[in-house]
């Protein structure tokens, strides 16, 4: 599975691809130069299962890491995962 990112100014999110086909999206918005709110997660009923979801939040968290950049979790289930998730704390925005 391939994650890609797309950031222009008018599209921002997180992108999951298996066999040409789009597993699951996770979109976000910026709030100021340092940090993004994700608002949205979505994974096509045929990849339930397989942790796509997670597989982006992941994305997300590494190009926080990379840029020194911070997140908001606002979605539901993006929020879920950093409850649970006590290991990418140290780009949770607070």
């Amino acid at each position: 599975m391939k994650i890609q990112q797309i950031n222009d100014t008018r599209k921002v999110f997180f992108e999951a691809i298996e066999d040409g086909k789009q597993a699951g999206k996770m979109t976000y918005t910026w709030a100021g130069d340092a940090k993004f709110i994700i608002d949205h997660t979505e994974v096509n009923e045929e990849f339930n299962g397989k942790g796509v979801g997670k597989k982006l939040l992941m994305a997300a968290v590494e190009y926080a890491r990379t840029n020194n950049l911070k997140i908001i979790p606002l979605c539901p289930f993006a929020k879920s995962v950093f409850d649970k998730t006590e290991d990418i704390h140290d780009v949770l925005f607070r």
